[in-house]
């Protein structure tokens, strides 16, 4: 039964449902980016590389032949991800065009030199290979002191299109209340948070679920803002070898 617990536990931290609501103060951000990814994994296909994999979160929504995941190289990292290869930051361990596919989910405004790292991207992708890359706009600063950058949606476009990549589709996740509704419960969560993940999850349940409840009904009434937004996802393809 616990194990049951746990693993339903995780499932609803990436991929809410209705249950979300309840246990999962990121409800809305992990609600956006899992929507949003699972409509775009159709077009990443062959073999696949994430980069800032992290847990590996994702992986079930992509069917491709193979799916490697990089991380920087630290003993943390090594303890705690699920990582198949590790690297310094800078150049990745990988031969030219290797990849049909590579995708990055939060992690560059972890980078602090963008250009290395979209230059890295566009080596290793095959030709009109596709990248699915997501990336926070409105956020608080997290995994201190790596949080370097926030980006406009012009600020993205701009770089990928710099470093040789077309933009095939762009949208901004939970562009309307729902936003405010989860930046109070993001507030919440650090004010409240302890060691103990069932007083934790007591907390979510009695505190921050009204929130995500409200969000939901209000975000069915209330006009959507384009200015304002959780999260960007794009999916681009590579147009053109970048030095």
């Amino acid at each position: 039964m616990k194990i049951k617990f746990k693993q339903l536990f995780e499932r609803e931290q990436f991929y809410p449902s209705l249950l979300g609501l309840f246990i999962n103060p990121f409800y809305f951000a992990r609600k956006g980016l899992a929507e949003n990814i699972h409509d775009f994994s159709p077009f990443v296909t062959g073999k696949i590389l994430d980069v800032g994999c992290g847990s590996k979160p994702y992986q079930k929504l992509f069917n491709v032949s193979e799916y490697i995941g990089l991380e920087i190289d630290s003993e943390d990292n090594r303890k705690n991800k699920k990582a198949d290869y590790f690297y310094q930051g800078d150049n990745f361990p990988f031969i030219d065009e290797e990849f049909d596919s590579v995708i990055s989910n939060e992690v560059l405004e972890h980078i602090f030199n963008p250009d290395i790292f979209l230059s890295e991207v566009n080596r290793v992708l095959k030709p009109q290979g596709i990248l699915l890359i997501t990336v926070p706009f409105v956020w608080d600063e997290h995994e201190q002191p790596y949080d370097y950058a926030r980006y406009s949606s012009f600020g993205l476009k701009h770089l990928l299109k710099k470093h040789g990549f077309k933009i095939l589709e762009y949208r901004k996740s939970m562009n309307d209340i729902r936003i405010i509704f989860q930046l109070i419960n993001a507030y919440l969560y650090k004010k409240t948070v302890t060691s103990n993940q069932y007083v934790n999850l007591i907390t979510t349940i009695s505190l921050m679920s009204s929130f995500n409840i409200l969000g939901e009904l209000l975000s069915k009434i209330l006009p959507k803002n384009d200015d304002l937004y959780l999260d960007s996802i794009i999916l681009a393809q590579k147009e053109k070898i970048y030095e």
